[in-house]
């Protein structure tokens, strides 16, 4: 059995998969897998699994489409979030967004923290700080979460504002 390291390169495995070649496209989307996991389970929490399964069928579904393999990662995160999103709103879910993925944490308490104040907030925040955290843009979020931009905007400011406040008293 071949191990996700033993893998070839994901960039590598694009054309070929695009093409129709069947064993890369199952390379690269085991490739992938853990990616698209974590950012599942960031968002819908308990429906991880539902997610993880509907974002890897929307990137095989959509994978000939993509013109630009440098955007391939990018694209994947895309389709990712908008897939978790839509389980977590399908499945009702009332907790979402609430863990942060940060790429160079200086105390490990700090992440601690972070997931502790984003439980505070409320599901709104959460979500449009999360979305925030894993690079989309304003444009991005209101698509993703089917919202007005001017309600995104709002959300961003309130959210950061309530994030600060409820971060100062652990702070000291």
């Amino acid at each position: 059995m071949t191990t996700v390291s033993e893998l070839p390169s994901p960039l590598t495995l694009l054309p070929r998969a695009q093409a129709g070649d069947e064993q890369a496209m199952n390379h690269l989307l085991t490739g992938i897998t853990p990616y698209v996991a974590r950012i599942c389970r960031s968002i819908t929490h308990d429906d991880g699994a539902d997610a993880t399964q509907e974002a890897l069928l929307a990137i095989y579904r959509g994978l000939r489409t993509l013109r630009e393999p440098a955007a391939f990662y990018g694209w994947v995160r895309s389709v990712t979030v908008r897939e978790a999103v839509r389980t977590a709103k399908r499945y009702g879910e009332e907790r979402s967004c609430c863990e942060l993925e940060t790429r160079q944490e200086t105390n490990p308490l700090d992440a601690v923290h972070i997931s502790d104040v984003l439980e505070r907030l409320s599901q709104a925040h959460r979500q449009v700080l999360t979305l925030r955290a894993y690079g989309l843009n304003e444009d991005e979020i209101a698509e993703v979460l089917a919202l007005p931009l001017g309600t995104v905007r709002s959300r961003l400011f309130r959210a950061r504002r309530r994030f600060q406040e409820a971060w100062q008293p652990s702070a000291a």
